[in-house]
């Protein structure tokens, strides 16, 4: 089964590979998937979303070990106030749900951020958008497909 992600990294030639895992409805977590799919934790990588005071929403892809420092996403967002997306209202404003938020393929396009330390990366692992679905590809690859910017907020 295509997922959305997918379908844009084909729309733009980017070539991927999908790995699938059983995954497990009390461990949705970046951490976790990895171990399931039996991948390295430092490149699989995790999409949060926050938004700010003015209700703009931001994209932010770190490896799953690390959090978001609230203080550097404000600096890079030029927000004054930033937090979390309730998950009450990811899969509304994203389309996806806890364990399968993709940076790609979301119903609107949000400014996206890449942890820095994806650069140091021949290949990391997002979400296919879907829960038991990882995608690998090229850190510039995802940068390109997410008319993303990489940056320090670690």
């Amino acid at each position: 089964m295509k997922t959305n992600a997918m379908r844009i990294l084909e729309s733009l030639s980017i070539s991927y590979t999908v790995h699938t895992y059983e995954w497990d409805e009390e461990h949705l977590d970046a951490l976790h998937a990895s171990e399931a799919a039996g991948l390295d934790k430092e490149c699989v990588y995790k999409t949060i979303v926050m938004m700010n005071s003015d209700k703009e929403l931001f994209v932010f892809c770190l490896p799953a070990e690390f959090s978001v420092s609230l203080k550097k996403a404000r600096a890079v967002t030029n927000s004054k106030d930033i937090d979390l997306l309730p998950l009450s209202e990811l899969q509304k404003y994203t389309g996806y749900i806890r364990g399968g938020c993709s940076p790609l393929g979301m119903k609107k396009h949000y400014p996206t951020f890449i942890s820095e330390l994806a650069e140091l990366e021949e290949t990391i692992y997002v979400s296919a958008g879907q829960r038991g679905m990882q995608l690998s590809l090229k850190p510039d690859d995802l940068l390109k497909a997410t008319n993303g910017t990489y940056a320090d907020f670690i």
